[in-house]
């Protein structure tokens, strides 16, 4: 006569269950508003009186055509979704602006603004750097061909940019390479112009082609410097046995 195990004994057989994952809160919008709020607030004060200027302006223009017209409550009720479209408008404005602002003069400031533009493929590590004095360049490619961007005065980095796009004609001699300088000085492209620099340069790859030159600059590689990857550039220094051939 087979003999039943207890309920309990049998129960250690099984497998344990794997604990079920925590599930993610999704942020509300009105969260994601008010964080973007307190954001450009702390960069631009004066958002707040802008916001409220708003909101006066358009809810005034629309009980004065209101009265006009004898129909108060009905121009109230389109003035408030009008009013908050426009605050929301300015808001992402002030709120883009603030963000450049925050980043502004940081290396690497360039790479966060060049990555909003899509079509555009930008490694994170760039293809030259001075360890000393923190001029780097970055190389991206798209379907307007090579773009290489730097950050740093225009005296020292013009001979870095030059060097970069050597390096790119003689592996793609057919491909359009465009060199932009990222700063204050002149002919140099502002931090917060420099999306809208690259967005203009017009598309002359097809994508098969734009495909084949993304491999070609990522087995030509990048720089070799003297700087461990992931190194914090603020504290980045030259492995100078390294510069001496040891």
């Amino acid at each position: 006569m087979a003999t039943r195990l207890p309920a309990m004994a049998r129960s250690t057989d099984a497998s344990p269950k794997a604990p079920k994952a925590p599930k993610v809160k999704k942020q509300r919008w009105y969260a994601t508003l008010w964080q973007a709020y307190r954001m450009t607030a702390e960069v631009d004060p004066s958002i707040t009186w802008w916001l409220v200027g708003i909101f006066v302006v358009v809810m005034g223009a629309a009980t004065g055509v209101g009265i006009g017209t004898g129909r108060l409550w009905y121009f109230l009720v389109i003035g408030v979704p009008v009013a908050l479209i426009g605050m929301m408008f300015l808001l992402a404005r002030r709120a883009e602006a603030a963000g450049y602002k925050r980043i502004e003069g940081q290396p690497g400031a360039s790479l966060s603004a060049v990555r909003t533009v899509r079509g555009w493929d930008f490694p994170d590590d760039p293809v030259d750097m001075n360890p000393k004095t923190l001029d780097i360049v970055f190389r991206g490619s798209g379907r307007g061909g090579v773009v290489l961007v730097s950050e740093g005065p225009s005296h020292r980095v013009t001979r870095m940019l030059d060097d970069q796009r050597k390096r790119v004609t003689r592996v793609l001699p057919n491909v359009p390479v465009t060199v932009i300088q990222c700063g204050d000085e002149k002919d140099q492209v502002p931090l917060r112009n420099l999306a809208k620099r690259i967005r203009k340069i017009r598309p002359t790859l097809d994508k098969r082609a734009t495909d084949e030159v993304a491999k070609r600059l990522h087995a030509l590689g990048g720089a070799r410097l003297p700087v461990p990857k992931g190194v914090d550039p603020y504290r980045a220094r030259p492995d100078r046995k390294g510069m001496r051939g040891r």
